[in-house]
């Protein structure tokens, strides 16, 4: 009798898995709603109170319309980064000053300003901010300095394969005349002007569609009597209406190229443009089927890319969305380059897997309970009902939109996956976006299929303009060996005969890196003894010495001796015109592009290349690959413009790229034996 019940209440307790299991009821919302009213020029206020903390915080949003900046690429940003430079009542240094000594915030965006102060200081922060936004202090020499480190930026990341595919990505995307499709460039933002920017500042920057959200210790009235106050007399004339170009159309799914060849991961981008708002149905659907997709740990391309196959630290994907024109859906990774076709492979197989499996009953709600933790946790903070608020009114929303959250998330379905990931996901129409190292993943590239065909590859040079396909991997002539390489190099600074008269070398170069000038100096002899030294203002940033047996580095304060394996690697480096003797292990491994130019590549050990240019037979680059954070990383420095110092020829410009930052040396004094002393090395 008992085991008749106990086989009663086991028939009881069996779960039809083949249904989904009903939604419980999603929480109760209690979104608070913030006090708002509107000044007679427009601008409508919103007020969030809250008393719990003597801290007050101003967002002033500008919602334009995008537009496109045409052959002045780059205005914006340059805008943005000139506003806080003072008013024209107060110099830079007395408005900063004065933000600083109140303890404050201030800073601009492209088209936002934004202040937080303790609440008791909140009056006249907010008073400089709004002083700084309508009454900016624009000036040449502020200018010249922003553009010259607008470029310098631009530098930077002409050699980061992340940048460029970032770049390049969009304007694939959108096209080079969509405002989400256009990037500065070194000649764009060279031809920008002061008047340029003056003239986005009347015409963008207006209380027209513009929203103020104040969260904080302050009181509703105070706002008002405060926003009346200091903006109500703020007047410009509404942005000109623009018309927004319709994105390019795909016709098939392929592999779009750009070579990075100091690359030594792959940024790799699929993607395809959406059409989708916030208030669209489809919307919720949407969130879910990303989450599963890419949106977290979990998700189907971290678990293969990452964890099944250890591709990459991380894939993701995004969905999103936009009132005013189309978005894009993309999924991407960094990834080894040997693995870059096979990465590519797996991510189509996950978004075709999204489109044609129904996702299981555990990843759903896995995908909608995170949502639901998201949400709430994020309700905790004041500042989420002021920003739900300006959704409402900036994303033409429901008014209920933020309670019914969780419950539109809750009636999520298999079926709603499955509908929304074939509308949205367009596998037929993708592009595959890969910036990377040409010489070693361009084949590969070209033998991928999907859905039994090949995908065909188009190549794109940096600025994102079609190409015919570089000549990768080019076959080193008979006869050509390191020992011609190297002998063609010692001829080239000079011959042998000079080169070995070189005992000791001192090189000093400035550069500006950020605005800040930075001094360098190295000395070397031909007993193997070094010293490398950074200064900025007579202080020492970075110092590395090494006597000949032992060394150490120096940086912030802190000495270190040097390891055991720095002092086998010094020693190994003991010569100044290192092609004097062959390494052992030296191997010339083909012919490559370095800025442009045919340059033979000696690999000189498993994480160390020199080119050598084909024309001039000089050295043109030295690159050294290393692991930090985690990231595999290559560190490479360009050295050009030769010119002879007691019969030898020396670089006397230097580049040297830490990952995307560059740094451009000039050298402006090299001495060939004289200059170093054995005091140097101490």
């Amino acid at each position: 009798m008992i085991m008749i019940c106990f086989i009663f209440l086991g028939a009881e307790a069996q779960i039809d898995r083949s249904k989904q299991p009903q939604s419980g009821p999603a929480p109760k919302i209690n979104l608070g709603k913030p006090e708002t009213f509107t000044l007679d020029n427009g601008i409508k206020v919103l007020v969030v109170e809250n008393h719990k903390l003597p801290r007050v915080r101003a967002s002033l949003i500008i919602d334009n319309k995008p537009h496109s900046s045409g052959s002045k690429v780059g205005v914006k940003s340059l805008y943005s980064a000139m506003m806080g430079n003072g008013t024209t009542t107060k110099t830079k240094d007395e408005f900063n000053e004065r933000v600083d000594f109140l303890g404050a915030n201030v800073g601009y965006g492209t088209n936002s300003a934004y202040a937080s102060s303790l609440s008791k200081f909140f009056p006249e922060v907010f008073g400089l901010m709004v002083d700084g936004l309508i009454n900016p202090r624009f000036e040449e020499e502020e200018f010249t300095k922003e553009k010259d480190r607008a470029i310098e930026g631009i530098k930077a990341e002409e050699k980061s394969a992340s940048s460029i595919a970032s770049n390049v990505s969009s304007l694939l995307a959108y096209g080079k005349n969509h405002p989400y499709g256009e990037f500065p460039t070194k000649e764009s933002v060279e031809g920008i002007t002061l008047n340029d920017v003056k003239n986005y500042y009347n015409t963008y920057i207006t209380p027209k569609n513009t929203y103020l959200v104040v969260v904080g210790d302050i009181k509703e009235k105070e706002v008002k009597k405060l926003a009346e106050k200091v903006l109500g007399e703020w007047q410009a004339g509404a942005p000109p209406v623009t018309t927004i170009p319709n994105v390019p159309a795909v016709q098939y799914t392929q592999i779009n190229f750009i070579d990075v060849p100091n690359a030594v991961q792959s940024e790799m981008t699929v993607q395809n443009t959406v059409n989708l708002k916030m208030a669209d149905e489809d919307y919720f659907p949407m969130l879910v089927t990303n989450q599963i997709l890419g949106g977290s740990f979990g998700s189907y391309l971290n678990m293969n890319l990452r964890e099944a196959h250890g591709y990459t630290y991380g894939a993701r994907s995004y969905t999103g969305n936009d009132k005013y024109t189309a978005s894009r859906f993309s999924a991407g990774a960094s990834v080894r380059n040997a693995v870059t076709d096979s990465a590519i492979v797996e991510t189509l197989k996950e978004i075709n897997r999204i489109k044609t499996e129904k996702v299981s009953f555990e990843d759903l709600n896995n995908a909608k309970n995170k949502f639901a933790g998201d949400f709430v946790l994020r309700l905790e903070s004041p500042s989420t009902i002021a920003n739900y608020a300006l959704n409402i009114e900036t994303e033409d929303l429901p008014k209920d939109f933020y309670q019914k959250f969780l419950q539109k998330i809750n009636t999520v379905t298999q079926e709603d996956i499955l509908r929304v990931a074939n509308k949205y996901y367009k596998t037929d129409n993708m592009q595959i976006v890969v910036a990377g190292k040409g010489s070693e993943v361009a084949e590969n590239l070209e033998n991928i299929t999907y859905n039994g065909k090949k995908i065909p590859v188009l190549y794109f040079d940096k600025e994102g303009n079609k190409i015919a396909k570089p000549e990768y991997n080019k076959a080193v002539p008979e006869g050509v060996t390191v020992k011609t390489v190297y002998d063609n190099y010692v001829k080239a600074i000079g011959g042998k005969d000079a080169a070995e008269k070189v005992k000791t070398v001192s090189m000093k170069g400035i550069a500006t890196v950020q605005g800040m000038t930075l001094n360098f100096e190295r000395k070397s002899t031909s007993a193997g003894k070094s010293l490398e030294l950074v200064t900025m203002n007579g202080m020492t940033l970075q110092k590395d010495v090494f006597d000949g047996t032992k060394g150490y580095k120096e940086a912030q304060g802190q000495r270190m001796d040097y390891t055991a394996e720095e002092i086998k690697e010094a020693k190994e480096d003991t010569e100044i015109i290192n092609e004097l003797s062959i390494p052992a292990d030296a191997k010339l491994t083909g012919i490559e592009k370095v800025e442009g130019e045919d340059a033979y590549v000696v690999q000189i050990d498993e994480d160390t290349k020199k080119y050598y240019s084909v024309n001039t037979g000089l050295l043109v680059k030295t690159s050294k690959t290393i692991a930090a954070g985690g990231q595999t990383m290559e560190n490479s420095t360009y050295v050009s413009d030769y010119k002879e110092v007691k019969g030898v020829k020396f670089p006397h410009t230097v580049k040297v790229s830490m990952g995307p930052q560059l740094i451009d040396i000039k050298m402006n004094e090299v001495k060939v034996n004289e200059g170093v002393t054995d005091g140097d090395f101490k």
